[in-house]
């Protein structure tokens, strides 16, 4: 019976179960830490399978909105653990051996408190739900709460990043996104968030190989930044490409600053990626969940193997 419950919308307290769940059904392959607690008191923890020298880092979730990536990764770990335990391959990859050369870290939900705004784990009258309704006045014509993607501070926080963040405020806040509110805020300086501070040091202390950033909507794979080059990077994300059918493609100028992977190309001069899964208006519905997990496991097994 499968530990992570993909039938129904995640929320923080969902996901720290699941982690819970898996750390203890697989006590010799997943390891969780606590990587920080958000303005709100929720925790942003780590999964972690694997013990080879290869580091990959996934992350999920960074938009609230975008929330069905977590149960992604958590499936994804889930699935990998079964199978070293199996002694079978996942995705026609040897689970054991890919374990033993590659050490995959996660970070499921980046936005807790987001996530739960969007799926309803915040109840009216709550601090979140009332915080982010006051900011969300700012903006009236962006649905509440669906059409949240930032923290509850109502920072955006994949334009948190200091890779081009000048740009992006710039960016931003012509296009009249000059507050806090729900999408699109750069906040008031790169790294002032909890969230993303936390994330970039915990990248920083594993040095990994690559990264992946699991976003939605688009079947569309981003893997440069500015004029940075990376060797390598454009031929793995035509990789991803064939065993996933998302195509490659250039970040669109006005969403090309500030965010997790522009930051990670430009201070590791590694690979970086951000996965749109998925098609529709965000949040995406979990009858697409199936089709975007299969569409994507061989693209985390690509980029963990390399």
């Amino acid at each position: 019976m499968s530990i992570v419950k993909t039938d129904v919308p995640i929320t923080s307290g969902l996901c720290n179960e699941t982690i819970n769940a898996l750390t203890a059904a697989y006590p010799d392959l997943c390891r969780s830490e606590l990587l920080t607690t958000t303005a709100f008191g929720n925790p942003v923890r780590t999964l972690v399978i694997g013990s080879g020298q290869r580091k990959v880092l996934y992350s999920a979730s960074h938009h609230a909105n975008e929330w069905i990536t977590t149960p992604v990764i958590l499936k994804f770990v889930e699935d990998l653990a079964q199978a070293i335990t199996d002694g079978t391959p996942l995705g026609g990859v040897d689970a054991r051996e890919l374990a033993e050369n590659t050490t995959v870290y996660t970070v499921p939900m980046v936005n807790p408190d987001g996530v739960d705004l969007v799926t309803g784990a915040l109840a009216p009258g709550s601090l979140g739900y009332e915080t982010a309704a006051a900011l969300s006045q700012n903006y009236p014509t962006i649905p509440f709460p669906d059409g949240w993607k930032a923290n509850l501070l109502g920072v955006d926080l994949n334009l948190n990043y200091p890779a081009g963040w000048l740009q992006a405020r710039e960016i931003k806040f012509s296009q009249g996104f000059d507050r806090p509110g729900p999408r699109d805020y750069v906040g008031r300086a790169p790294l002032n968030q909890l969230e993303t501070r936390a994330l970039a040091g915990y990248t920083q202390a594993i040095d990994p190989a690559l990264v992946l950033a699991y976003h939605t909507q688009g079947k569309v794979i981003y893997w440069q930044f500015a004029d940075f080059v990376v060797p390598g990077a454009r031929e793995l994300a035509e990789r991803f490409s064939q065993v996933s059918g998302y195509a490659v493609e250039d970040t669109p100028f006005e969403s090309s600053f500030a965010g997790y992977k522009d930051w990670f190309i430009q201070e590791f001069r590694r690979p970086g990626f951000t996965i749109e899964v998925g098609e529709g208006v965000n949040p995406l519905p979990l009858s697409q969940f199936d089709e975007i997990y299969q569409d994507n496991l061989g693209i985390l097994l690509t980029a963990a193997i390399g």
